[in-house]
């Protein structure tokens, strides 16, 4: 998704607000909901108050008998929720990364799984032991690999179709890849859908060597029909890079379905289909060989296998 160099309006700079009003829509009482985030009912009926302010129209219908919310009230909660979930999995992140290298568990995961799956594991091993502390260093699958293996990451999370040898692996998830063009790509607007032999001869818009996305369709191609692919119309170093450059009609790009879910919801880029080309993947685990997971990085590997 696209960089915003634009300020966030007020009414959204602080989430506190958000977070209480989730908590009324629940419990029914503003009272509840303080106590469920340790503040005081004149605290909380304070940030409530200013939320309808920063927002310009009553969300609370306060009775006597408890708090309901209005009509445009359930439609600000319905809007806020991916929102206040997506700060948890922020802050879940940055909690990781402030943790210096004396951290309980250190861990090395390329950047699919960072950014889409990572977070809620996180969640989930701090909420088993708060006292828990996390390293996390993100990178392609090559570095991932490198990290392990020099000791410098108790467990890593990899994406590509081969694991280093020296490693053991896991699968911890299921990924699919995707095609993906502007709307106004010429791709985008025919009846069939690209070949493995056309897509192996264009040029895309991809990451480095050494990213298991580009390692996982190059083999795709290969296993395909003994296809090699073009040399990439554009090399950058991340997802977010890529996903505007298409979406500015640079060309076409192979990424995870995950990455691109917001866009293709948008309408901003287009899925296409690749005639008899299987671009699932596996996502897997990886520690060292012959050293078996303990502490938090078991645990971590357990919460990634229920996939919570």
């Amino acid at each position: 998704m696209p960089m915003s160099s634009r300020p966030l309006p007020r009414s959204v700079r602080d989430l506190t607000g958000y977070e209480l009003l989730l908590s009324v829509a629940e419990l029914g009482s503003i009272g509840q909901a303080a106590g469920s985030h340790g503040m005081s009912q004149p605290a909380a009926s304070a940030r409530l108050r200013q939320l309808e302010a920063d927002v310009g129209t009553a969300l609370l219908e306060r009775r006597a008998r408890g708090t309901r919310l209005t009509t445009a009230g359930e439609l600000v909660a319905s809007w806020a929720q991916a929102t206040v979930e997506a700060a948890s999995d922020l802050a879940a992140g940055i909690a990781a990364l402030r943790a210096d290298h004396h951290g309980h568990v250190r861990i090395a995961a390329s950047l699919t799984v960072a950014e889409y799956l990572l977070p809620r594991w996180l969640i989930a091993l701090r909420a088993s032991d708060p006292e828990t502390v996390v390293a996390l260093d993100s990178g392609n699958s090559a570095e991932v690999a490198t990290s392990v293996l020099a000791g410098t990451a108790d467990i890593g999370f990899v994406e590509s179709p081969e694991v280093a040898s020296g490693l053991s692996a896991r699968e911890v998830a299921r990924d699919e890849l995707a095609l993906v063009v502007a709307p106004a790509h010429p791709w985008a607007n025919r009846r069939r859908e690209p070949r493995a032999d056309e897509l192996a001869a264009t040029s895309l818009v991809s990451r480095e060597r050494g990213s298991g996305t580009r390692w996982a369709l190059e083999r795709a191609l290969r296993e395909h029909a003994g296809l090699e692919t073009a040399e990439p119309l554009l090399e950058v170093s991340s997802t977010t890079a890529i996903k505007a450059a298409v979406t500015g009609g640079i060309g076409p790009a192979v990424l995870s379905a995950r990455a691109v879910s917001t866009e293709l919801a948008a309408g901003t880029l287009v899925r296409l289909g690749v005639a008899e080309l299987d671009l699932t993947r596996s996502l897997r685990a990886v520690w060292p060989e012959g050293t078996p997971l303990r502490g938090p990085a078991r645990d971590l590997l357990a919460i990634a296998l229920r996939g919570e």
